[in-house]
């Protein structure tokens, strides 16, 4: 009698939460959390009635973007022993009118990668259309958001 293949054992794919909380001071700006980190005051931007000075949604949004694009370029370039001499970028976020309501319609990213040899300039390339292809921030725009509120009356 033939044993039946076992499966292999399956395996679970792995889940992350993330956790922040944001506290109203005064006007649009209030003081975001993060459990282990510095508070950051936030507001709203001044096109918006926010105060200036402060970081707003809009630029936390964008920051993401560009931050999870470097976080993964170096990434794949430790992986590739790509011999990085330097890496920084500049981003914009465009926020337009759609049908009423304002969104991004586009973010750019300008990275600007030094390396230590011309010859690397190809893998350079590829490294960075791997780290694109694989940044959760900008896979994730398109994602559910949620609302589920508590209400208070005192």
């Amino acid at each position: 009698m033939k044993t039946p293949p076992t499966a292999p054992p399956s395996v679970r794919p792995k889940s992350f939460t993330f956790r922040t909380g944001v506290e109203w001071t005064r006007g649009a700006t209030g003081v975001l959390k993060a459990e282990e980190k510095p508070p950051l005051t936030v507001s709203a931007p001044p096109e918006f009635q926010g105060e200036p000075g402060f970081w707003t949604p809009e630029e936390l949004f964008v920051a993401s973007v560009e931050v999870c694009l470097m976080s993964m370029f170096l990434s794949v370039a430790r992986k590739k022993n790509l011999p990085l001499v330097a890496y920084r970028s500049h981003s914009n976020g465009v926020l337009e009118s759609v049908d009423g309501e304002f969104r991004f319609t586009r973010v750019v990213r300008f990275p600007t990668i030094t390396v230590a040899a011309a010859a690397e300039e190809a893998e350079v390339l590829t490294v960075l259309r791997d780290a694109e292809r694989h940044c959760l921030v900008a896979n994730s725009i398109a994602s559910i958001v949620e609302v589920t509120p508590t209400i208070m009356v005192r």
